[in-house]
């Protein structure tokens, strides 16, 4: 059977995808059956260089060409307002989709979503999230039969790298970002990477599958990199932990809890061994337990490969004649997400070097209940801190699990004691421990 595929945005990606169909074309075909034809590719500019020549024939500038000439339509332009009008469009044409837009799907996929399930059309959406890894896949096949309780990864190559970049050369966060941008693996405004929002469009999209709900993308909490202080880094160290961007998705009885923010884990955790531009992601099942998913989370030909991968999975169903069921399924359960976390806190405070300090602290801590795990304060890293003229030191404070209402009213008392000399700063810890 002949599958036409059209794409919409030759960018990095999209030329990917091309360069792809066209090579391997006869590969797909001996191991599914199906032969796809590249019926037309659309680009406002075709000047530009690219990796990968498109043919002449296959070019055009006029989106509906695609539209008019494909079974299933890849959409690669990115952004909201165009792909979202495409996306309608096609599917009122009884066109299968296929994108790789995390963004649009994070915060308005509901639509689309509901507007396939009617008309009993696919959307392949597994570039979305991990670029060539097959989480979406096995989310939806492998781990069909558990009950999914939580996802957890690094979900961010460029703020993996910058993080890692920290970890091992010991430079600051402005120095890991410049250095990520001049090997290209930051943009130049590298806002949504850095603020954690690529995450959290990520994480989101992930626990619409595994959780079976919705819920509106404003609840989800973000908090990026940005403020990361490298004397932080450096002391995580001396306690056993690495520093990540953590996304998280936990289920608490009927509570959702979806965030990402800096995370630090035990270094011994696979998570923290995952360096440079590398994704991880873990996910806990109650039957299979834990199950981790490795790979180039970014690129042109990882994430190539996923988006046909979906075309694939698409062109079995049409061949089969069944209806898609490759569709989230919005009406199983509404939910209302958490901000009340329950985790572990690494606290560093900048405060005198003189007694009481501790106590003083330690007895606001106990008031919201939450207890001490351990403290760490020693001379050696005023020099670090740069402030040891005026007899400074951080105290470093990891606590046991408390709830996050807990601990932000502890701070804000603790912040107007004289003893703190200035913001302290709180970072989650991901572990076992109690």
């Amino acid at each position: 059977m002949k599958v036409r595929v059209g794409i919409v945005g030759c960018g990095v990606v999209g030329t990917g995808v091309v360069e792809l169909l066209l090579k391997n074309s006869q590969t797909i075909r001996k191991k599914t059956g199906i032969e796809l034809i590249l019926s037309k590719v659309a680009d406002r500019d075709w000047q530009r260089p690219r990796s990968f020549h498109v043919p002449e024939g296959l070019r055009t500038h006029d989106y509906r060409e695609v539209l008019e000439h494909s079974d299933i339509v890849v959409e690669l332009v990115g952004g909201k307002e165009f792909a979202k009008r495409l996306m309608h469009e096609a599917l009122d044409r009884g066109k299968h989709l296929v994108t790789a837009n995390k963004h649009l799907l994070a915060e308005e996929g509901q639509d689309i979503f509901l507007k396939a399930q009617e008309k009993g059309l696919c959307v392949g959406f597994e570039a979305s999230v991990g670029g060539g890894i097959p989480i979406i896949k096995a989310l939806w096949e492998s781990l069909v039969g558990n009950r999914i309780n939580a996802i957890y990864g690094i979900l961010n190559g460029t703020t993996n790298y910058i993080l890692t970049r920290m970890l091992e050369g010991g430079i600051t966060f402005e120095g890991a970002l410049k250095e990520a941008q001049e090997r290209g693996y930051a943009e130049a405004d590298p806002t949504l990477d850095v603020d954690g929002w690529d995450s959290a469009h990520k994480i989101a999209i992930l626990s619409y599958i595994a959780f079976g709900g919705f819920f509106p993308f404003s609840q989800v909490y973000a908090e990026g990199i940005r403020h990361v202080n490298l004397l932080d880094v450096e002391l995580g160290r001396e306690l056993g932990y690495t520093l990540k961007l953590l996304a998280i998705a936990k289920r608490r009885e009927e509570e959702l809890e979806i965030r990402v923010h800096p995370t630090f884990l035990p270094e011994e955790d696979p998570l923290a061994k995952v360096s440079d531009v590398f994704n991880a992601i873990t996910v806990e099942g109650d039957f299979v337990g834990k199950t981790m998913f490795y790979g180039r989370g970014a690129g042109a030909h990882p994430t190539a490969s996923a988006v046909v991968s979906d075309i694939v999975d698409i062109a079995k169903y049409m061949v089969s004649g069944l209806p898609c069921r490759r569709s989230i399924n919005w009406e199983e359960k509404s939910y209302k997400l958490s901000q009340n976390f329950y985790s572990r806190y690494y606290l560093r405070f900048d405060v005198p070097d003189r007694p009481g300090v501790l106590a003083n602290i330690a007895r606001v801590l106990a008031d919201h209940h939450i207890s001490i795990a351990s403290v760490l304060q020693k001379e050696k890293v005023c020099k670090i801190a740069g402030r040891e003229k005026e007899h400074i030191v951080p105290l470093v404070i990891l606590t046991h699990k408390a709830y996050e209402e807990n601990m932000r009213h502890a701070l804000q008392e603790i912040k107007s004691l004289p003893v703190v000399a200035s913001e302290p700063v709180l970072i989650r810890v991901e572990e076992e421990a109690e």
